[in-house]
């Protein structure tokens, strides 16, 4: 048995299915987390979330913006850049229920190893304040409502970036808002967890006043591994309180796995070179 993780993989079927090839996944054995953005930008989104779907229990994913964009889309919410490839999805055969499984996965997942050692995995960023409990409670309250008949409403009030910070007092679509834009949007913030949405530089630079929101001193999360994707320009960074995956595969970078031994600080990582399916900087 084997536990893997595995960065964005936006549509880049292809490449996927070789690093499953090249590790010897098996569902009947092993157990893989896909960290959010499973479609769009790449060229097949559709096999992508029908190979996570009909793998069941084995591949446990969570939602990324992308996967957001693809529900709100699909609802007539939004419109598609150049860019996007969500119609793919939008005018595959099984649509419906592609979209009925993505709409219940989570924002967030926790894994606890058999040492009772923890993993906490989100698409973007955890905000500084918020503990492993509080995240998986707040999760929940977006999950219940996604899930719900009229989760369409949910999707029309879901864009926007205020309020930029959390406040326990946050109530209906604000709370959603910022609690959905944390866990998928988030990658710079300030010391006291003010999120910023415009930057997507690497970590070495930050805007004054901001810090990738994993090294904001004091973080609640501190002593739990966190891995999260999101981030291509920050590439791939393996600390013992960190994992990120992103190392933009669609953008012709690499698709990233990391096999997880009995420890958590056991990690082998696996990366796999791809074509690339975009050009950073067109529109």
């Amino acid at each position: 048995m084997a536990l893997y993780c595995i960065g964005d993989i936006q549509g880049c079927y292809d490449a996927f299915e070789r690093l499953l090839l090249t590790v010897d996944f098996s569902e009947s054995r092993d157990t893989l987390y896909v960290l959010g953005d499973l479609v769009n930008r790449g060229p097949q989104s559709a096999e992508v979330l029908r190979r996570c779907m009909q793998a069941g229990d084995s591949m446990r994913a969570l939602l990324g913006n992308h996967d957001l964009h693809l529900l709100a889309a699909s609802q007539g919410l939004r419109r598609q850049s150049k860019r996007d490839t969500l119609n793919q999805v939008l005018e595959a055969p099984d649509s419906a229920q592609l979209l009925e499984w993505l709409r219940q996965q989570p924002l967030s997942r926790l894994h606890t190893n058999a040492l009772g050692e923890q993993l906490f995995m989100v698409h973007a960023g955890v905000l500084p304040r918020w503990s492993v409990q509080d995240s998986l409670q707040l999760d929940a309250e977006v999950q219940a409502v996604l899930k719900s008949p009229d989760f369409a409403l949910f999707l029309q009030h879901m864009y926007g970036n205020q309020p930029n910070r959390w406040s326990p007092s946050l109530q209906g679509d604000d709370r959603l808002r910022c609690i959905v834009n944390a866990f998928t949007r988030l990658r710079f913030c300030s010391a006291d967890g003010v999120m910023d949405f415009e930057s997507a530089e690497s970590a070495e630079q930050a805007p004054e006043g901001l810090m990738p929101w994993f090294d904001v001193p004091g973080r609640a999360t501190a002593d739990t591994l966190i891995a999260f994707g999101h981030w291509s320009t920050l590439g791939h960074v393996n600390r013992a309180d960190l994992m990120a995956m992103d190392t933009g595969c669609v953008w012709g970078g690499c698709l990233s796995m990391m096999r997880i031994g009995d420890k958590l600080s056991e990690r082998e990582l696996i990366q796999l070179q791809c074509p690339q399916a975009q050009v950073p900087g067109q529109h």
